[in-house]
């Protein structure tokens, strides 16, 4: 029996012994990208491990999902607002992009709904909100990590390469990797794409080839997610720079995987997304059902570098929806 399984039955059972009219049955929303984002669906695992333990003890959680990326910001507002008309207890959201999503947020927590911030966000802006806490990936942190890993490579000039340009996620991660290599005495720079360039690996490959031909001695590349890599990689071999541009990613996918193990890409960066979704729904469902509080904010989930050292062990995770 797994070990979720193996809680869900515990706390099952103490629901039951508490009686079936005891307040614990919180009703989470939860907020997600596209069914066709490869990231997301590694969220779904940790949503689905989570939702044993809410309805064991007879709550429910709803995962909503983006249905498209197009008008990205209102988008990202509106299925905020889409929650609050379901009159949850409590909201697990990214807060992708500050300007567009505070208002929503907030108009949650003036509800009653309680709300933790995950995936994107900081801690900074939780306590900002009235968000209970953040779980995820220090976005900055996270980048630098990226830079450090480009410069023990030996990159000497970086681009990090922006298909959401404007979300604030996606920019301290590109902003790390660049201050990184440059504390290091490297340069970087940011490759802003149009965002409806987001999932259309044409356009990134066209796009990183083109930058490569004009800009000769780059020989370090990150890419802000495991889709993005996939067409990079195309885009670096049409231009001819396979082996001499270092390539990394945020997250990863088979192929990623697949990559670092043939050699053709040196790294990812691993933020373990289905423990963010695990975690966000279990400890904000815990904290309406039984008033539970961490003392540790933010809840950090990364980074991680997945490399040639440890790609093994993590197909090993994948192969069971949990990497």
């Amino acid at each position: 029996m797994g070990l979720m399984k193996t809680l869900a039955r515990v706390m099952a059972t103490t629901a039951l012994v508490a009686g079936a009219s005891s307040a614990m049955a919180a009703e989470i929303a939860i907020i997600g990208g596209m069914n066709s984002d490869q990231f997301w669906n590694k969220i779904k695992k940790g949503v689905d491990d989570a939702r044993l333990i809410v309805e064991a003890n007879g709550g429910k959680v709803d995962y909503l999902r983006m249905q498209s990326y197009d008008n990205f910001a209102a988008d990202a507002a509106d299925i905020i607002r889409v929650a609050i008309s379901q009159h949850p207890d409590g909201i697990a959201v990214p807060d992708w992009v500050y300007e567009s999503q505070d208002p929503a947020i907030q108009e949650a927590i003036a509800a009653g709904i309680k709300v933790i911030l995950f995936n994107a966000g900081t801690i900074d802006k939780a306590r900002e909100l009235g968000a209970i806490n953040y779980i995820g990936s220090d976005e900055y942190i996270a980048g630098k990590a990226g830079g450090d890993q480009l410069v023990k490579l030996g990159a000497k000039k970086g681009v990090c390469i922006n298909t959401l340009p404007g979300t604030a996620n996606i920019e301290a991660r590109c902003q790390g990797m660049i201050d990184a290599m440059t504390a290091a005495g490297a340069t970087a720079e940011q490759l802003p794409l149009p965002s409806t360039s987001f999932g259309d690996p044409a356009a990134i490959a066209e796009a990183v080839k083109a930058y490569l031909t004009e800009h000769a001695d780059v020989d370090g590349a990150l890419t802000i997610g495991a889709g993005e890599a996939d067409a990079a990689a195309v885009g670096i071999e049409q231009a001819g720079k396979t082996g001499a541009v270092k390539l990394g990613s945020f997250d990863f996918n088979e192929a990623t995987l697949d990559r670092i193990k043939g050699g053709t890409q040196a790294f990812a960066i691993d933020q373990q997304p289905y423990l963010q979704a695990m975690l966000a729904v279990t400890l904000l469902a815990a904290h309406i059902d039984f008033g539970t509080d961490l003392p540790t904010a933010p809840v950090l989930t990364g980074p991680g570098i997945v490399d040639a050292s440890n790609v093994d062990a993590t197909i090993a995770g994948v192969q069971i929806g949990a990497r």
